[in-house]
């Protein structure tokens, strides 16, 4: 009996090794397991690969013309006499008395190298007022900066180190740049320095942004945040397309709107800073405004594109080509004025000496005008006062007051005395008038192209006018001239 059991158990414990000797031959052959899933590679295509490795190779590339910019600024601040009194100093009664209270501010930034000497750009609210700069090259190597030139109406600011055959960034051509082409952004945001972000040009032409006096700003959403201003904006070719400079915030951080100032701009701008220490801008002696769909309709004009010249500066260059008051310019050396800002950064980027054409709209016709530029002059600031005389004969238009222009009011405003037209004295809030902005102390020279010479000029215009009629009228504000909108 025993040695039938003794059997069993041996032919059992054969079978049950037989049966995984052939589970694992089968598993070897199959190259499965039922234990042990094997692992699933998922199918990526060749293309994404080649991407994702390009991606890579234009950071390797771009990085090391990358730099991490720090300064210090110390900030002074006077004591006044009631901090001096010994007696009343409980916190710090052995300080000297009257000497100024001092402190170091400090900031980050980027910048970019574009030459082999040590010439770096970055932004000038970076650099602006600072008493020392450090540069932390990609390698680690620490320099000294000085500033080389800054300029303050585009935010770009040139420094330099002392060091020699350093890696640089490319130019790129920021005029051919597309709306919805790859970029990459590198800087430190806050401190960690070589980020990379990666996003599409979300618009170009970006202007009235309120960061600099002259913006043409290609729009991103790569992510930029506080410590990126300065750093390069990258095309996929790894050439330098803007430095990055502000972002559009509700909380100081990333919400995937930020600015680059243009290369083509940012390249003027040093050439210039590093040939003459300074940066000349071209004048032609026009004063330009917005044309909206309404003032193109007032000037009989389908599409609102251009600039309207709304004033003319005597014996200015424009003046000299036969530019008038009412002309639209719609073409600058054969590239499109599509508003203000692209017309006032072409005319400010022209060298001073240069001729250059025009192509106007005047009363429907076409005309072609040959313009010399000539430097800037110094722009002066003219203040119109809040007080004026006492209202006096006005009469009441869509929320208006006015009276003639006196010649107290004349000198109170500060302008000619030769100055004709009516005065604003009143704006009722609300009214059509303040929803066009005007403003008290605006002149009215002229409505639908009639010149008012005073009230009577005024009234008799107006009589002529039907109820809800819109009305074309001239301002001169403070010495700036243009065009109002405003319903009768």
């Amino acid at each position: 009996m025993k040695k039938k059991i003794f059997v069993g158990v041996m032919i059992l414990l054969m079978g049950f090794l037989l049966g995984g000797l052939a589970f694992y031959t089968l598993g070897k052959l199959t190259g499965q397991s039922r234990y042990l899933p094997s692992p699933i590679t998922p199918h990526v295509p060749r293309q994404i690969m080649e991407t994702g490795k390009a991606f890579s190779e234009i950071v390797n590339t771009v990085s090391p013309s990358v730099v991490n910019i720090s300064t210090t600024k110390v900030v002074r601040r006077d004591t006044g006499p009631f901090f001096d009194d010994p007696f009343l100093d409980f916190f710090n009664p052995f300080h000297e008395y009257g000497a100024p209270k001092k402190w170091k501010e400090r900031s980050l930034g980027s910048g970019v190298i574009v030459s082999p000497d040590g010439y770096i750009i970055t932004n000038n609210h970076v650099v602006e007022k600072a008493d020392e700069i450090k540069v932390t090259l990609f390698d680690k190597r620490m320099f000294k900066g000085r500033i080389v030139g800054v300029d303050s109406k585009t935010d770009v600011a040139i420094i330099r180190i002392d060091a020699g055959n350093l890696p640089v960034l490319s130019w790129g051509d920021s005029d051919k740049l597309q709306v919805g082409e790859f970029v990459l952004a590198i800087g430190s945001p806050y401190g960690l320095s070589n980020t990379v972000t990666m996003g599409i040009i979300s618009a170009v032409g970006r202007a009235n942004v309120g960061i600099a006096d002259y913006e043409d700003f290609i729009q991103t959403d790569a992510a930029i945040n506080p410590g990126n201003s300065g750093g390069p904006l990258v095309n996929i070719k790894g050439e330098l397309i803007g430095i990055n400079t502000a972002i559009f915030s509700r909380t100081g951080g990333y919400q995937g709107i930020g600015f680059a100032v243009p290369s083509n701009m940012v390249r003027s701008v040093m050439d210039q800073l590093v040939q003459k220490g300074k940066v000349t801008r071209g004048w032609i002696g026009v004063t330009i405004q917005e044309l909206t769909p309404e003032l193109a309709q007032q000037f009989g004009l389908k599409k609102s594109k251009g600039a309207l010249v709304s004033d003319v500066v005597k014996d200015s260059p424009a003046a000299k080509a036969g530019i008038m008051r009412g002309d639209i310019i719609v073409e600058f050396n054969g590239k499109e004025v599509k508003d203000v800002s692209s017309l006032r950064n072409l005319v400010a980027q022209s060298k001073a000496g240069s001729a250059i054409t025009l192509k106007i709209l005047r009363a429907g016709k076409e005309l072609t005008m040959q313009v010399n530029i000539v430097e800037l002059p110094r722009e002066v600031a003219e203040v119109v006062p809040d007080s004026l005389p006492n209202e006096a004969e006005a009469k009441v238009l869509t929320g208006l007051a006015v009276m003639d222009l006196t010649k107290e009011i004349v000198r109170q405003l500060g302008f000619n005395k030769e100055e004709k037209g009516v005065v604003v004295v009143r704006v009722e809030p609300g009214s059509p008038a303040d929803e066009a902005e005007m403003k008290k102390g605006d002149i009215i020279k002229e409505i639908n192209k009639k010149e008012i010479d005073n009230l009577a000029t005024y009234n008799r215009v107006l009589t002529s006018t039907k109820r809800n009629d819109s009305m074309l009228l001239f301002i001169n504000r403070g010495g700036k001239k243009f065009y109002v909108i405003l319903k009768a």
